[in-house]
Formats: C-alpha cells, sequence, structure tokens
C-alpha cells in the first residue's frame, strides 16, 4: 500500500529531542506551496532598468492586490508573494491575477515590467538602493556586491509539519536542485556580454559568504545549537542573512528553494513549483535518511555544470560515478512523479516540463535566439516585457548536444 503523506510524516521529519525551541518551527501543512518572484522594472524607450519600484508598489497599493508586492534591495526592482496553495491551478490563476494588476499599474506609469534572472545591459553602479533599514543595513556590510544584487529570482516554499523534517527534504532535494537551475535559466547575458552561462545569475549569489548549500544538519535542534553559535557570534542576526540556495523557512514553516531565475512568463513559475511540489511528494513516498554528507560530493560540479549548459549539462552521479544529461534526468524524474500528478492535481504542469525538456527549451535558449534575430538587447528585453504580458513563446523540437566535463571524454 502506497504511503500517505500524513503516515510519512510519522515515520521522519520527528525531532530527536524535545527540548525547547529557541528557532521555533512554525508547522504548516504538508506540501503546500507558495511562490515570490523578483522583477525588473524596464524604461519603455531604453530597454534599460528604471527606478520606478516605490510609484508602482505604492499605486497597486491603493486596491486590494491579490498575494503580495514589496520592495527589493533596489528600486528598480519589487517582489510579489503568492498566498499558500495545495495545487496547481489556483497558484497559477493567482499568479497572472498579480501579473495583470503589475502590469495595468506599469502601464499608468509608462514603465514595463519583466522576468528573467538578470538585466542583460544594466550598470551595476547606476542602481539605487531601496530606503529600508534592512537594505542599507546590506548595503553597508557588503559594499558593491549589495547593488550587484540587482539579479531576480524565483523562490518555491513547500510547506513542512516541523523542523527535522523540513531539514530532512532539504538534502533529499540537492541531486535535483541542477535540474531547477537548468529548466528556470534566464540569464545568459549580464553587463552588456553573452556570458556563456544559461544562469548567469547564481554567480552573484555565490559572492556572498554565506551562500552556497545548508550545513549538513539533520535534526532540528542541532540546527537551532549551529544557528545559535552563529548569531552569538555575530554572523548573523536572522535566517535572512543565510543565502543558501535551500535554506528552512522556520517561521513560515516551510524550505525554501532559491536557485531558479525568475521565468520570463509566471505560467513557467507556477509549473516549475508543481513540479517541486511533485518531487517533495516522490521523496515522501520513500522515507530514507540520507547516509551522510557525501551526497553533496558532487553538488558543486553538477551545480555549474546546470549554470554553465543549462540542460545540455552532465551531473556526475556522487554514488555511482555515473555521468547523465540533464534533460534525461528532468526525464526520468518526471517518471517517477507521474504517480502522484493525479493526487497534487499536477498532470498538466507535469507535461509542460516534459514539453520545455522536448521542445521549447529553457528561457536562456529563447533569449539567446531572440537576440541574434532582433541584434539589439534593448528589443530583447522589451519582446521579454510582451511575454510577461501573456503573449506566447515560439516551440520548436530541440537537439541537445554534448558537452565538456572535467575529465578530459565524454561519459
Amino acid at each position: 500500500m502506497t504511503a500517505t503523506p500524513s503516515t510519512i510524516s510519522r515515520t521522519i521529519g520527528q525531532p530527536a529531542s524535545d527540548e525547547p525551541s529557541a528557532l521555533e518551527f512554525q508547522k504548516s501543512a504538508l506540501l503546500t506551496m507558495g511562490v515570490e518572484l523578483e522583477l525588473q522594472l524596464i524604461d519603455r524607450r531604453t530597454g534599460d532598468l528604471t527606478r520606478g519600484a516605490s510609484d508602482l508598489i505604492a499605486l497597486v497599493s491603493k486596491k486590494p492586490f491579490p498575494g503580495e508586492v514589496k520592495p527589493e534591495i533596489t528600486e528598480s526592482m519589487l517582489e510579489i508573494s503568492t498566498s499558500i496553495h495545495r495545487s496547481f491551478k489556483p497558484l497559477a490563476a493567482e499568479l497572472v491575477a498579480m501579473r495583470d494588476k503589475l502590469v495595468a499599474g506599469a502601464d499608468r506609469l509608462d514603465i514595463e515590467v519583466a522576468g528573467g534572472g538578470a538585466h542583460p545591459f544594466q550598470r551595476w553602479y547606476d542602481r539605487q538602493i531601496y530606503d529600508r533599514p534592512r537594505f542599507r543595513h546590506v548595503a553597508g556590510l557588503y559594499g558593491y556586491l549589495a547593488k550587484q544584487f540587482t539579479v531576480f529570482g524565483q523562490h518555491v516554499h513547500i510547506g513542512c509539519e516541523n523542523g527535522t523534517q523540513a531539514l530532512w527534504l532539504l538534502h533529499q532535494l540537492s541531486i535535483y536542485i541542477p535540474q531547477f537551475i537548468a529548466l528556470a535559466a534566464a540569464s545568459p547575458y549580464f553587463q552588456g556580454v553573452d556570458t556563456a552561462y544559461d544562469c548567469s545569475r547564481l554567480n552573484s549569489v555565490y559572492a556572498f559568504p554565506l551562500s552556497g548549500r545548508a550545513p549538513f544538519l539533520t535534526d532540528w535542534p542541532a540546527f537551532e545549537r549551529f544557528f545559535g553559535k552563529l548569531k552569538a557570534l555575530g554572523v548573523v542576526e536572522s535566517m535572512k542573512d543565510f543565502y543558501w540556495d535551500v535554506r528552512p523557512k522556520p517561521e513560515f514553516g516551510t524550505i525554501e528553494v532559491r536557485v531558479c531565475d525568475t521565468p520570463l512568463t509566471v505560467e513557467r513559475a507556477a509549473v516549475l513549483a508543481a513540479y517541486l511540489q511533485a518531487i517533495c511528494r516522490m521523496l515522501l513516498d520513500r522515507p530514507v535518511a540520507p547516509e551522510s554528507e557525501d551526497i553533496y560530493l558532487t553538488y558543486n560540479y553538477n551545480r555549474f555544470q546546470a549554470c554553465r549548459f543549462g540542460l545540455e549539462g552532465q551531473v556526475i552521479n556522487g554514488a555511482t560515478g555515473a555521468s547523465r544529461a540533464l534533460h534525461q534526468e528532468v526525464l526520468t524524474t518526471l517518471d517517477m512523479c507521474r504517480p502522484f500528478a493525479s493526487e497534487l492535481e499536477s498532470t498538466y504542469a507535469l507535461d509542460e516540463i516534459e514539453r520545455l525538456v522536448r521542445t521549447s527549451g529553457n528561457d536562456a535558449r529563447w533569449q539567446r535566439e531572440t537576440y541574434q534575430r532582433r541584434h539589439s538587447m534593448a528589443e530583447l528585453l522589451l519582446e521579454s516585457a510582451d511575454l510577461w504580458r501573456g503573449k506566447p513563446v515560439r516551440t520548436r523540437d530541440l537537439v541537445y548536444e554534448r558537452v565538456p566535463t572535467l575529465v578530459g571524454k565524454q561519459r
């Protein structure tokens, strides 16, 4: 008999001790999900970033706004956050409603809103830090890195019942993180050049000292002790100071996957969230604890392959040494998730992930093809803004190429 999420929660994720919590993890309904999207604000005449966040947030906040809209670190970006959802369709519908409200407000201000992980040609030194205490603190601590952090990501939250369960899922997801980097990649251009990466955004994130992967801690009391030591040393003040690829979010009762570039459409953002939910459901059906920190042996290398080559990247299984293309990994994972699609009401979303792999490709591919056609980064940005409004993306059959690996030969 297949286990259900309620029976799974009784077999994994129970704290190892009953000691009082210093970093209380709020219980959430298992496998609920929410999405945050960081968005670009674009000058219609030049395609460059523009300082419009304060005005746009004030304008759209005059009337009820679905979800939440709030500032980000510079005036050329903002963030929208959905409410909590159990399935794909309501999540997608709320994202569409949020998009439409933002676009209407942007039209009144004569600016555009766009997705994408990085602006192709903006100059970081032109950015203005948003006037909030935390943003001023980050700018004071990290200097120019704060303005360089004008990059745009999608964060997906998955509900967990307790902190130990959250850490279990966090570590189990490690082998799937390259898939999300590759599927969501939408930042091939940065500072006016083609970076040769599908996802250049994460290079900006990795410049921060508390980025990368979370430490290998497997129960919540141990994590509380770890956090308490860093806080006592003055290294961190809150969980916001960790820029990990996946981090627990105790005040929400979630884990937060932070590696995705902001997609060019809200529909793709919802599809990626539903795919993550399906992978978590699949993992919960086989509650085996990670044996050791060896699960991270190839993590950094696989993450690099995903950033550099996208779905053509070659990832290495740390246990077997086998190498495989990421697009093949996605198709295999989809087959593992499909038994749970009906339960999660995510069949359409999983089908869209397969279509992305087989026909449309990631957004980085579309961005490169659009630039080759238009020969203008400004036009690329304006076409990206059109996509954000809901215009369709052209699809085609894809042929994947082999890419180089550090071992000097193809596996």
